[in-house]
């Protein structure tokens, strides 16, 4: 299961991370400075145990066991924190504020802790102690200690606190995390829904620009200031190919007819016949590259995106068959075209129709005779697919992304007539509409397939658009 948008945005991410190294961070103070803490209240309490076990030592050793008897029970009188219990070799008491021998847990060196209860009013507590446990001549042992159910407790306070606080840090964390990705999305929407609309061909939309003055309104100004250069040039560019269409077009034109009518004039199975033939072949070859150029350019550029319409794609495909049929049975190539339900996909019409007669023209052009040519329309789950498979030769895997650049032609085609701007007419084509163009094997052969989205179907009826009848050899 993916994880929702706003957790894989790199705001959030950095967030985690500082995040992260703050709880870390923090609690590891708060845990240093409770060690710092209770090891300086550990070693003032030991301090005084120690002081009053040297005490009682010197007491013992001046006055024997009477005299340091009489000094734990004067000082077990006053009250206080201090515990003191002196016990025979047995553990059984002899004086103190101790009731019983505790059962003691060695913490280090001579030092112990012990639990102990203690009455208060009607009740008995339970309470911790430290202090240290210290061996008489004559068997007798002595134990001193100081009650530190303070400390105890505000060790377990720190303990059950440090894991809250850093659990409360992630989710405050988390929260601002969220609130911060939040606004990073809708500015990265905006600005992504800005860009879709201008990789789609408006070229006049810009960037929204904020008051803050941050990061994002500075990236924008940027980007508007390029994107009003790009239109700049655009513009200039759109200008000059009218330019060239209006100015070479026509003079191209004129030259092919004057070549025509001179060839009529004189003898075509001469020799200056001849040259003039091949100057007419050649001048039509100029314009095929010269009109594919400019449906090229203009597809790439996006600029014919408002001119779509639903179309159904079954007109398209009866069209450009019933145009090429006549050069497939002059090859002896069958041209066949699946039956299909009503295909309609938003679309340039024209341009669909040219980019299937180039499909069509390379299948036809590169299938032996006896070969065939079929051409489907199909309804998948991902789209619609407009297909043309043929049995020729087919493209090598490592080439069929090369071919689809400008002017690339295989060996294999070397010889045959053609500029090389055909699969990239088809491509850029395809561009224009979101479409994929996929190169398969058909074993043998190659299947060219046109994949329309799903989104841009259209499920309505419609009336049916009828293509043009052009086609540009590749």
């Amino acid at each position: 299961m993916r994880a929702p948008r706003i957790f894989r945005t790199l705001a959030f991410r950095i967030v985690a991370v500082y995040l992260a190294i703050f709880a870390v961070s923090a609690a590891a103070i708060v845990a240093f400075t409770w060690w710092n803490t209770a090891r300086a209240l550990n070693a003032q309490t030991d301090q005084i145990v120690e002081a009053d076990i040297t005490g009682l030592s010197e007491r013992y050793d001046r006055f024997g066991l009477a005299g340091l008897t009489d000094a734990i029970v004067n000082r077990s009188s006053h009250g206080g924190a201090t515990l003191y219990i002196l016990a025979d070799s047995e553990k059984r008491p002899i004086a103190g504020n101790l009731d019983a021998w505790p059962e003691l847990a060695q913490i280090g060196g001579n030092l112990v802790e012990f639990d102990y209860e203690r009455r208060l009013g009607n009740r008995l507590e339970q309470r911790r102690a430290r202090g240290r446990d210290f061996d008489l001549t004559g068997g007798f042992e002595l134990l001193v200690a100081r009650d530190v159910a303070e400390r105890h407790e505000t060790e377990k306070l720190f303990t059950t606190m440090i894991p809250w606080s850093v659990l409360l840090i992630v989710v405050l964390g988390l929260v601002g995390g969220g609130l911060i990705s939040r606004k990073f999305l809708a500015r990265l929407d905006q600005i992504n829904r800005t860009s879709r609309e201008i990789m789609e061909g408006n070229l006049s939309r810009r960037l929204p620009v904020g008051h803050a003055g941050d990061e994002f309104d500075v990236l924008a100004l940027n980007l508007n200031r390029m994107l009003d250069r790009t239109e700049r040039l655009m513009r200039g560019m759109r200008e000059v190919t009218d330019s060239i269409a209006h100015d070479l077009r026509t003079p191209l034109n004129r030259l092919r007819n004057r070549l025509e009518g001179t060839l009529h004039s004189l003898d075509s199975h001469g020799a200056a016949g001849v040259q003039i033939e091949a100057a007419v072949e050649e001048t039509d070859r100029l314009m095929a590259t010269f009109n594919a150029l400019l449906l090229i350019a203009e597809a790439e550029a996006g600029v014919a995106r408002e001119a779509m319409t639903p179309v159904d794609l079954r007109g398209i495909v009866e069209g450009v068959v019933e145009l090429y049929a006549p050069l497939a049975d002059e090859k002896g190539v069958s041209l066949s075209a699946a039956p299909s339900g009503q295909a309609i996909v938003n679309c340039i019409g024209s341009l669909v129709s040219q980019a299937l007669a180039n499909l069509l023209d390379n299948a036809i052009k590169y299938t032996p005779a006896g070969g065939g040519v079929n051409i489907s329309v199909e309804d998948t789950p991902s789209g619609i697919a407009l297909c043309v498979a043929d049995t020729g030769p087919g493209i090598a895997s490592e080439d069929r992304n090369r071919v689809l650049e400008r002017f690339v032609r295989l060996e294999a085609s070397r010889h045959s007539p053609g500029t090389g701007l055909g699969l990239s007419l088809v491509a850029a084509v395809a561009r224009l509409h979101d479409a994929k163009l996929e190169l398969e094997d058909n074993g043998p052969g190659l299947k060219a397939t046109l994949l329309f989205p799903a989104g841009a179907n259209r499920r309505s009826s419609v009336p049916q658009i009828a293509p043009q009848k052009m086609a540009v050899r590749s």
